[in-house]
């Protein structure tokens, strides 16, 4: 039996068409409707997810720089070209699957944004909403993901800057900096969304009912 991911809950409805009875039904789904969106995006599976899919595009690109340092490095055999093609037949193949993976999860991650968006404008809700605010998990994506940047951006500038003719190869600094790179990116993807998160959620906690019906409720008929 296959496991698919779960189907995103609907945009609030239009106003002319809401049938919640009353205020506190609509704050009731409201509520559980950003807390899945939220510990979808931002809960702790979702940060082991986001690693374990860079840890496989950078896998994927160790194995091509193998292949290409073993091309560089004069390998003429036959049989040994052979591998290398097929070793960075292999790394390219497994770096673009996981490559594809984490576009389409940030895809996902972008339409759940738009609805968190949406179903928090319906009405005000302070209290429930401090909750959304995720302080713990929201600091791991920022340390780590921090961390991870941090380590790619010195790894690529720090690669060309020390390479030395005769003792390094063309091939392994085009490694080496490629994968600080790769690191630099997946860093600015994780401090981004977790300082986006956490600046929305303050502002929804601290910002204002607007003047009138706060949450659209229809009246019940």
């Amino acid at each position: 039996m296959s496991r698919r991911a779960p189907t995103l809950p609907p945009p609030p409805p239009p106003v002319h068409i809401r049938t919640w009875p009353d205020e506190q039904a609509l704050l009731a789904d409201r509520a559980g409707i950003l807390g899945w969106l939220v510990g979808r995006s931002m809960g702790f599976a979702r940060l082991a997810q986001f690693l374990l899919l860079v840890a496989g595009v950078q896998f994927g690109w160790l194995m091509a720089g193998q292949a290409l340092r073993a091309l560089v490095e004069g390998v003429v055999d036959p049989l040994s070209m052979i591998m290398g093609g097929l070793l960075a037949a292999f790394g390219l193949g497994v770096m673009t699957a996981a490559g594809i993976v984490l576009g389409l999860l940030l895809r996902r991650d972008s339409a759940m944004r738009a609805l968190t968006r949406q179903w928090a404008a319906l009405a005000s809700d302070p209290v429930r909403d401090a909750r959304l605010r995720l302080p713990g998990v929201s600091l791991c994506w920022l340390l780590i993901s921090f961390l991870v940047g941090a380590f790619g951006l010195w790894l690529s500038l720090e690669t060309p800057a020390t390479a030395r003719r005769g003792q390094d190869t063309y091939a392994e600094v085009v490694y080496l900096m490629g994968a600080g790179t790769l690191f630099w990116i997946a860093g600015l993807i994780g401090v981004t969304k977790a300082v986006t998160h956490y600046r929305w959620a303050v502002r929804l906690v601290t910002a204002r009912t607007s003047p009138g019906d706060p949450a659209g409720v229809a009246p019940a008929g």
